[in-house]
């Protein structure tokens, strides 16, 4: 992973137009160093013999200051020659500009000489705040700075700005009661300003439906640098960035959110199970019953392989006591066998710190940190189910994940509050008929070791899951980006054609509203990126 350049940002707007930073990567693996005048081979050398040099190949042998701008065709060459930083890149890295964070929103109004993408939280699994194949140079605006929550207890309300994490949400709800809460991710790491704006499901999903469900205003700064709020913006660019993807309209500075109930004691479980110990039929009846629990009931299946052994591990948050949640358990879901000791009561806001595998007893401090965890590479793909997935499906889901290190399958059912929102009351489309969402996950822990085989393994398992997942379309969560969907082409031009065979996947019919609305608040596309909403005028 590489990292732009850093200039302040008073910098960058008095001297957009001469703007020609050279960019210098570094590798953060803390690699073996070497001195260059002790020219090593055994090190690796360009293998190409006609002179050319693929910097993906040089990047993790040697430091690279990139000769973009100073000799762009490569004349001086030799075995170890430093690359051109754009030969052969998948992203076009070389002339990325990081700005300071802004720290005021009428800074955002100055930022429009380039394109440009915004990093809220860091949990951008395609790397698009961050990375562009779109424009040379581009800008990342960097909202750290914009992290304050206000709550108001009397309203149930909360002000959250883009670059606050979930973790300081909770935080600051936890501060002003103990009997509020708010439906979002689990993990705590995560920006608001990307999770709201592509839906945000958690465990208080089935309760309360999504986080963009529950947004009743926000404040946006469009393509012109105006600063609107709802009612300025108007009620359809409101409806397109509550689930339809904000950076495709332009950069939210901060969500008012309504803030939801929760009990003073609520229930959290945790119990795993081996194929030894009847996983496989386990999944099977869960996928009969998970969606038609009572609404204060989630029950999440992981499936992981720990030790060379598949288990499904069955986690839960029940929104009262766990005298109450056993009745309902061994009425709907004896098989499961929960005991008294597998129950911890606990605060809503200290069950957010046991789904994240943080120390739940200790200091809510913990919340405010906002380094991910863990920090490692993976891919993430997803999948809707409809109808369960028969037994020996299951079995086949088993005997893949011997096949490669750490992979993961995470069954999050639908049902409840979720299946009685319409499919156009915002973007995010997938409601009724869903059983469970599904999303893989395989991990590795260094760069460019085993990521090519993890990646192959990731795609053979999706197509595995064709019969068994939803079609025409197959459906995905925006938030899980997949630009194995499809993307927008690499020169910067977005057909709207194109990009509804990606488009549909994540919003169904809720793609040609969000293109229209593009068309009236962007026109020129001015907010861009792999897969941004183009503009479609209406025919």
């Amino acid at each position: 992973m590489h990292f732009p350049t850093r200039i302040s940002y008073h910098d960058l707007t008095e001297t957009f137009d001469m703007i020609r930073l050279i960019y210098i990567p570094f590798d953060i693996l803390n690699p073996r160093v070497a001195y260059i005048n002790y020219r090593d081979l055994d090190l690796g050398q360009n293998s190409r013999i006609d002179g050319r040099a693929s910097y993906e190949e040089v990047k993790v042998k040697v430091k690279v200051k990139v000769k973009s701008e100073v000799d762009p065709t490569n004349f001086f060459t030799n075995e170890q020659r430093i690359p051109v930083a754009h030969d052969q890149l998948p992203y076009k890295q070389a002339h990325q500009i990081l700005c300071d964070p802004p720290t005021d929103p009428r800074q955002l109004q100055r930022a429009d000489a380039m394109d440009a993408t915004t990093l809220s939280g860091g949990h951008d699994y395609e790397g698009l705040s961050y990375t562009s194949t779109q424009s040379l140079p581009f800008v990342i605006l960097d909202l750290i700075n914009f992290q304050s929550v206000n709550v108001d207890v009397d309203d149930e309300t909360a002000w959250v700005q883009a670059g606050a994490t979930l973790g300081q949400l909770y935080y600051k709800i936890a501060e002003k009661s103990t009997t509020l809460g708010f439906p979002a991710g689990i993990c705590t790491t995560v920006g608001a300003g990307g999770h709201f704006s592509g839906g945000g499901y958690g465990y208080l999903m089935r309760k309360y439906g999504l986080s963009a469900d529950n947004i009743v205003d926000a404040l946006i700064a469009n393509a012109k640098g105006e600063i609107l709020n709802r009612e300025s913006m108007g009620e359809d660019l409101f409806w397109a960035i509550r689930g339809g993807g904000a950076a495709s309209f332009g950069i939210v500075l901060s969500w008012k959110i309504k803030l939801v109930q929760v009990p003073p004691t609520v229930t959290v479980f945790s119990v795993s199970k081996t194929l030894e110990q009847g996983a496989i039929s386990l999944v099977h009846k869960w996928q009969y019953i998970a969606d038609k629990l009572p609404n204060q009931l989630m029950l999440i299946v992981r499936l992981t392989r720990v030790n060379s052994t598949t288990q499904a591990l069955f986690r839960s948050l029940f929104l009262g006591t766990s005298d109450q949640l056993l009745q309902i358990m061994q009425e709907s879901y004896p098989e499961l066998g929960l005991k008294r000791k597998d129950c911890i009561e606990t605060s809503w806001v200290r069950s957010t710190l046991f789904f994240y595998r943080l120390p739940f007893n200790g200091s809510l401090n913990i919340l405010l940190d906002r380094n991910p965890r863990p920090r490692d590479f993976f891919k993430i793909k997803s999948d809707y189910v409809k109808i369960p997935i028969p037994k020996i499906g299951l079995q086949g889901i088993w005997r893949r994940f011997s096949e490669v290190d750490n992979p993961v399958m995470l069954m999050v059912p639908y049902g409840g509050r979720m299946a009685e929102i319409a499919e156009s009351e915002i973007p995010f489309p997938h409601r009724n008929g869903n059983i469970y969402q599904i999303c893989y996950e395989v991990h590795w822990t260094k760069e460019g070791e085993g990521s090519i085989m993890q990646i192959e393994w990731m795609r053979r398992l999706y197509e595995y899951m064709t019969p068994y997942v939803s079609n025409s379309p197959r459906d995905s969560y925006l938030n899980y980006r997949d630009l194995d969907l499809g993307q927008n082409r690499i020169d910067g031009g977005a057909s709207y054609e194109e990009a509804r065979m990606w488009g549909a996947k994540y919003f169904k019919n809720n793609f040609d509203r969000l293109a229209l609305v593009k068309s009236e608040v962007d026109p020129d596309n001015f907010f861009s990126n792999e897969q941004s909403v183009p503009p479609h005028q209406r025919s």
